[in-house]
């Protein structure tokens, strides 16, 4: 496939690696970089100044941009640090009676299961997994499984709506209808949606959604966002109480005023999201549109590329792939498997050997463990030709 031009001058990315791992924590564009050094000259020469007068105008201008890129009325959107903070804001809000359901799936990103059980074994609840398999042929199977644990005691169900480990892009609307004429709420970890599909929240209608901001979109860490719907509200509290509680702002809504002030923090990752979306949009002829077109072709290029040199079948349709392929890896009789929570002899070898910097995924069940690579705007359809030739070279050497 053909790119129009080379955009990894725009990263500050280590120029001997070739980085195949944007999922995990993201890259942030030098551009805002500086961005965010000059809010934090602003904040420290004058801290009382920026904290106390400006930033509650930064902030309503930060929220409303998010919130019409990602179609979510402001206020119902408030920022986090990242996706699992409001995961924990949410189920840590919320009652259970002894004997309640809370659902999750077999893809779903350790951290937010973690809380999913914390918050059951608190109150007595269950939580049950929906197995969802993988490689799979169509989107039906994601549907199905999780309608196969719904019952009457179903409460809430914590859904991916792109997966961690294996990098799928669940048919999230299909889902959020279908719990809701349940009777079901759905809480969406949307760690990796914002910069990586188009959203409209209003539209999708879920009770809860958390993303990141670090991710896809570029911006500095510790930034994400929680967006609850209308008549979800009323109980949602953060972490952190603070100020917020029982200070109210006239003009704010009350989600806003708690979560808002969660006491003193470096707020310049805020700040900077706004600027991210707009410097990335920049970046490529049409736009988003166009980022989102460009970046889905390549994570498919390059899984078609894994695929051949691994000799197995296409493990999803291409609709379920977004900036993050994962393919199945075969037994490497040299290479033992590590635990859950290892990092990869595989994953140790591409990186030392071959400057590849590419998971490799542990996966509970067949076919054991992944290779999930990410695409950007700062990759190459060379980056690809590296990979596989890497992993060739390791295949060969631990199959000898």
């Amino acid at each position: 496939m053909q790119l129009d031009r080379d955009l990894r001058s725009h990263w500050t990315l280590d120029p001997k690696v070739c980085f195949l791992n944007h999922g995990s924590y993201g890259a942030v564009l030098a551009e805002i970089q500086e961005v965010q050094q000059d809010y934090r000259d602003r904040l420290e020469r004058e801290p009382v100044d920026f904290l106390q007068r400006a930033f509650a105008s930064l902030l309503d201008n930060a929220r409303a941009r998010v919130a019409q890129f990602v179609g979510a009325r402001p206020g119902g959107l408030v920022f986090t640090d990242n996706a699992t903070a409001g995961v924990n804001a949410v189920l840590r809000s919320l009652t259970f009676e002894p004997g309640d359901e809370l659902v999750c799936t077999n893809h779903a990103y350790n951290a937010c299961s973690n809380v999913l059980h914390h918050v059951a074994n608190r109150f007595g609840a269950k939580v049950v997994v929906a197995q969802v398999p993988f490689p799979l042929k169509s989107e039906d199977e994601v549907v199905e499984a999780i309608e196969s644990v719904i019952t009457g005691r179903t409460k809430i169900a914590l859904v991916d709506h792109v997966t961690s480990p294996t990098g799928l892009v669940f048919p999230i609307q299909r889902i959020v209808d279908s719990l809701k004429e349940r009777g079901v709420d759905t809480l969406v970890d949307g760690a990796h949606g914002p910069g990586m599909l188009p959203l409209n929240l209003h539209r999708l209608g879920a009770a809860y959604y958390v993303a990141n901001g670090h991710k896809w979109l570029c911006a500095p860490k510790a930034v994400g966002f929680l967006y609850v719907r209308e008549d979800r509200a009323k109980g949602i509290t953060p972490v952190v109480i603070s100020h917020g509680a029982n200070s109210k702002r006239a003009g704010y809504t009350r989600l806003q005023n708690e979560f808002d002030w969660p006491g003193t923090i470096d707020p310049t990752p805020i700040l900077c999201l706004p600027e991210s979306i707009e410097a990335l949009g920049r970046l490529v002829s049409g736009g988003w549109p166009k980022i989102y077109e460009r970046n889905h072709a390549l994570a498919r290029h390059g899984r078609d590329l894994l695929c051949k040199t691994l000799g197995v079948e296409t493990p999803t349709p291409d609709s379920m792939v977004g900036n993050l392929a994962a393919v199945p890896l075969p037994d490497l009789q040299g290479i033992a498997k590590p635990g859950a929570f290892e990092s990869d002899p595989l994953h140790n070898s591409l990186r030392e050997n071959h400057g590849v910097e590419i998971p490799v995924v542990h996966y509970p069940g067949d076919p054991g463990r992944l290779i999930r690579l990410s695409a950007h705007l700062h990759n190459r359809v060379e980056d690809y030709e590296t990979l596989v030739k890497a992993l060739g070279e390791e295949l060969a050497a631990n199959t000898a």
